[in-house]
């Protein structure tokens, strides 16, 4: 696949939080996000296919919509579209460090929605900015993922060593 091979992880974990607070949810904010940084040549459709994911999948408040949308993104780079292909060994591998950075990272050891906005009016939108930041941090770590395992550059990090 053909990807640009020099993006800023900052840019690509505020452009999530921004597609959130514009009007997508989590995971499509995710989704579009590493799609636009990375500029893949993919349609808007995969987009669409993770709007079903938000708040748990579908409201029902299970899996994090915005860990849904990571799970997907590594897809694209790193799964796999034919049968018996064992690349799917690498993109679970992935999925599950995603996974597990989640747990921790959020503060919360889970990935269930309902734990994660425990305490919270659903109602009232305050939950909103916590689904904000979780968005952020998992655009960031799919970001950093990918530039590891393809061995890309992360300009940030060329700003941070001037």
């Amino acid at each position: 696949m053909e990807m640009k091979k020099e993006v800023s992880v900052e840019k690509i974990k505020k452009e999530a939080e921004e597609l959130y607070r514009g009007g997508f949810f989590c995971s499509e904010a995710v989704v579009c996000s590493i799609r636009d940084n990375f500029e893949l040549d993919v349609p808007d459709t995969v987009i669409s296919m993770a709007s079903g994911f938000p708040i748990g999948i579908g409201r029902s408040k299970c899996v994090c919509g915005a860990v849904s949308g990571g799970v997907m993104t590594l897809g694209l780079f790193f799964g796999r579209t034919k049968q018996g292909d064992p690349k799917v060994e690498k993109n679970l591998l992935l999925a599950n460090e995603l996974h597990d950075y989640f747990k921790t990272a959020s503060g919360k050891n889970s990935l269930c929605c309902r734990v994660l906005t425990r305490g919270f009016d659903m109602g009232s939108g305050e939950h909103k900015e916590q689904c904000i930041a979780f968005t952020g941090l998992v655009a960031e770590k799919v970001a950093q993922i990918v530039i590891r395992e393809f061995n890309l550059v992360n300009t940030d990090e060329l700003v941070a060593a001037r």
